[in-house]
């Protein structure tokens, strides 16, 4: 039998993300503990559907009128005005100038995705800078989309914080003009971000040398339980005219990680322009996925639309938020009640999702094959996988990582 067509082909490496739940889901041990996936989970270890989210669902499910045809190129028109209008704020002058283009994408992945193809196609400068480290799927997406990728300096190992000066230094020697990618709140993987004041000189800089801001707003809402707070960011550079894109994603902060519902702002200097640009942007979308899923984004629409279920969504929400840092409370309190060596304040400093260690790979590997703890080997964990039960299991690990493993 001949050979297949496909022999030379080489097996690609595991997700480094992927890979540490694939590894999780094979070990056997009863206080096995999953703290690298990026998904909230309750203090049950379980994850979570939206009351809010159930209830929109069965209002859509109940109307006969609904129908699966498909949608237009850019999605479904109402989901897009809302989105827009929850970034940039219900009275922003961006908004009501008509200057922003809203398209329905697929997450933050699809909308990041979209976002650099256009910018391949239509933008002078083909570098975007990213920061160092930033969420691992950045990098490849830019580059699949034929940008050049830079990093800037974002986090100091020794203060466990943000590398302020490294930043501003980095812009400021990239060339006119170039892409810089911004995360508006809740840094992945760091949780470290700028404070309002560092936000503003950022934006100075960024203006005076023609950066082009490209956000990524994966956890609106999630980070500081505020939906206004965690956008505060991005408003700041819409309000000085600026243009600027912005891809929003509502895997975290509804919940709808599997319904892949996202949307790629772009704010532009005048409505022809924004015109313009939703026009190639739909010459992007067509030959890609050409058009996006109707069910994720129609239960966001629901929601967004209706104040009652908007306000109930910001209740829930919060809550979510509030257990993240209830979780890095407890860790902190657990690592200063072992005496753990060193200073632990940044578990509690850190925002979001996710708090960057300082572990290194070795005491990474020692945590798991000791104590049944999955994480990235950068250290990274997810505060959502931790429970009230799993945090001192975990404070001890950390301690016998730090003081035995160098």
């Amino acid at each position: 039998m001949a050979d297949s067509v496909f022999a030379h082909v080489v097996r690609a490496p595991e997700d480094p993300i992927l890979g540490v739940t694939v590894a999780y889901n094979n070990d056997s041990s009863p206080v096995k503990v999953n703290l690298g996936v990026g998904a909230y989970r309750t203090e049950e270890g379980k994850p979570l559907v939206l009351n809010v989210v159930r209830r929109a669902e069965q209002m859509l499910v109940n109307d006969t009128s609904r129908v699966k045809e498909y949608l237009s190129i850019t999605g479904i028109a109402d989901f897009n005005k809302l989105s827009a209008k929850l970034i940039f704020g219900a009275d922003s002058p961006a908004i009501k100038e008509n200057r922003v283009t809203t398209v329905q994408c697929l997450s933050g992945t699809g909308s990041l995705r979209v976002g650099a193809e256009f910018l391949a196609r239509h933008y002078h400068e083909h570098t975007i800078y990213i920061p160092q480290p930033t969420w691992g799927n950045h990098p490849k997406i830019f580059t699949l989309a034929g940008l050049s990728v830079k990093y800037y300096r974002y986090y100091d190992p020794a203060t466990r914080g943000l590398d302020f000066q490294g930043l501003l230094d980095d812009l400021t020697a990239a060339p006119v003009g170039a892409i810089v990618l911004l995360h508006a709140c809740a840094h992945n993987p760091t949780g470290v971000d700028p404070t309002i004041d560092q936000w503003e000189k950022i934006r100075q800089l960024m203006r005076s040398k023609g950066l082009l801001p490209f956000f990524d707003s994966a956890y609106q809402g999630f980070a500081s339980g505020k939906l206004d707070a965690d956008a505060q960011s991005v408003r700041m550079f819409v309000a000085d005219g600026g243009e600027c894109l912005a891809a929003q994603s509502y895997a975290k902060n509804m919940g709808l990680y599997g319904e892949r519902v996202g949307a790629l702002s772009i704010v532009c200097k005048d409505s022809d322009v924004a015109s313009k640009v939703e026009s190639q942007l739909k010459m992007v979308i067509r030959p890609m996925y050409s058009n996006p899923p109707i069910h994720g984004a129609s239960i966001v629409a629901t929601i967004l639309k209706d104040r009652q279920m908007y306000d109930e969504w910001t209740v829930e929400l919060k809550a979510m938020a509030d257990r993240i840092i209830s979780m890095r409370q407890q860790l902190y309190a657990a690592m200063q009640a072992r005496g753990t060596p060193g200073d632990w304040s940044h578990i509690i400093k850190q925002i979001g999702m996710f708090t960057f260690t300082g572990l290194n790979a070795e005491q990474v590997s020692f945590m798991t094959s000791e104590y049944h703890i999955y994480m990235t080997s950068d250290g990274r964990i997810s505060m959502a996988g931790l429970s009230s039960r799993t945090v001192p299991h975990l404070a001890d690990a950390m301690h016998a990582a730090i003081t035995r493993v160098a």
